[in-house]
């Protein structure tokens, strides 16, 4: 459960996300999808109830779960500087990865590392791309994915869904939150719906 200023955001949610499939959550805006993913994530702390990711448990074993991809609203990058360098400056806080695979996490969304425009001149569906590139680049075992078809026009959206799909079939484990109900019904394996902080869970 989540409690801001006396009002309950997620209510009563009890749920398993198994590995190597894809995970939809569909809802209204305001429905809560977005504050569970930050919950799953470790950026909100649950008023009551328990987190568990990869068995370890969240805010008590581990601050944040490890090996997971995160976009969760609009992708926050330094304006003045190209895709490539936001990119190079995360990955060095963690030196797990080299230029070569930076560059490579943005080929395959779709993006030219050697690109020298700054990403304030990016388009919406370009920052998406690198918020995705940044996502995967460490190559985590879990994606938690909110909105990430915005800005992207059919193409991008139709690559990036067969991008995705190639994600699960490499035993990545998905969670994305969509408005369309054809990214969900064209990727997912299970569906949940939020409603008024509460979660359900959709028959397929």
């Amino acid at each position: 459960m989540i409690q801001i200023k006396k009002f309950t955001i997620l209510k009563n949610i009890n749920i398993s996300f198994e590995k190597g499939k894809i995970h939809g959550l569909i809802g209204r805006n305001g429905s809560g999808k977005t504050m569970l993913m930050k919950c799953i994530c470790g950026f909100v702390k649950p008023t009551e109830g328990e987190i568990i990711v990869d068995k370890k448990l969240i805010g008590k074993e581990c601050d944040f779960p490890k090996s997971v991809g995160i976009i969760i609203e609009t992708p926050g990058f330094i304006p003045y500087y190209s895709g490539y360098k936001n990119l190079k400056l995360l990955a060095d806080l963690n030196k797990k990865i080299d230029s070569t695979t930076i560059k490579n996490s943005m080929k395959q969304v779709g993006l030219d590392p050697d690109l020298k425009r700054h990403v304030r001149k990016y388009s919406l569906g370009m920052r998406q791309r690198l918020g995705l590139a940044q996502a995967i680049m460490e190559n985590p075992d879990i994606l938690i994915l909110d909105e990430p078809m915005n800005g992207l026009d059919k193409d991008g959206v139709c690559d990036m869904r067969e991008y995705l799909k190639s994600l699960r079939e490499h035993g990545k484990t998905i969670l994305i939150a969509s408005h369309s109900a054809e990214d969900i019904s064209v990727l997912c394996d299970t569906v949940c719906e939020m409603d008024k902080g509460f979660l359900t869970k959709l028959e397929q």
